[in-house]
């Protein structure tokens, strides 16, 4: 069964977002190991708590992912 999971900021994607990520991940497993996997596919969108992750060393918040250039 192919699975993905989605590490996402807490409150950083809407539900039509979330929505949108989980039918294109499973459209893209679709097209790479044929049609057949997508009744089978499992998606799973994780919201890290704010600060809870980071990239390069700092600390990420949603506050500064919101921020012009986040």
């Amino acid at each position: 069964m192919p699975f993905a999971n989605l590490k996402v900021p807490a409150g950083l994607l809407s539900s039509e977002q979330k929505e949108v990520l989980v039918h294109r991940v499973t459209d893209l497993y679709a097209e790479t190991f044929g049609d057949a996997v997508r009744d089978n596919t499992m998606v799973l969108v994780d919201e890290v708590a704010d600060g809870g992750w980071g990239i390069r060393g700092e600390v990420l918040t949603l506050a500064k992912l919101q921020q012009p250039g986040g």
